[in-house]
């Protein structure tokens, strides 16, 4: 049973201050590609538009409406999403799903800030929210290879 001292300790001093910097919170103009995905349980919503150049993200905007803990992984995802490709974001996210539901290890370089989420893995129902952003963000890859340029 989760205590009042448990979720104390959940949202630490350090997820609420990545929740508190999320970078590039402005929408892209011409975005080639955008996505939104939302968490049925807690309706957390995050919007990502990508700008890519050789399969590789070079711009990036966010729109964030979810909990500390999808606003932290957010800031992470944010700050070290530009220059990757699919299968980089990809990879980041199976090593967060992984450290989330089977105790897998810290995800890897870039997204090794997301440890600090750690401990979310025993709150089953905030893994959805916490993997909103890679997840818009797989999805905007997508819109972006089957979105017809005008």
């Amino acid at each position: 049973m989760t205590t009042d001292t448990d979720l104390i300790n959940l949202y630490s001093t350090r997820i609420l201050g990545l929740a508190a910097d999320i970078p590039h919170r402005t929408r892209l103009n011409s975005p080639d590609g955008t996505a939104k995905r939302r968490s049925p349980l807690c309706g957390s919503t995050v919007i990502v538009d990508l700008a890519l150049e050789d399969d590789r993200i070079i711009g990036f905007g966010l729109d964030v409406k979810a909990c500390a803990l999808g606003q932290a992984c957010a800031a992470v995802v944010g700050h070290n999403i530009v220059g990757r490709s699919e299968a980089e974001v990809q990879s980041g996210r199976d090593q967060l799903f992984a450290m989330l539901k089977s105790g897998g290890p810290t995800p890897l370089v870039p997204f090794d800030g997301l440890e600090v989420l750690g401990p979310a893995s025993e709150y089953k129902n905030r893994h959805a929210s916490i993997l909103l952003a890679f997840d818009a963000t797989l999805d905007a890859f997508v819109d972006a290879r089957t979105t017809t340029p005008t």
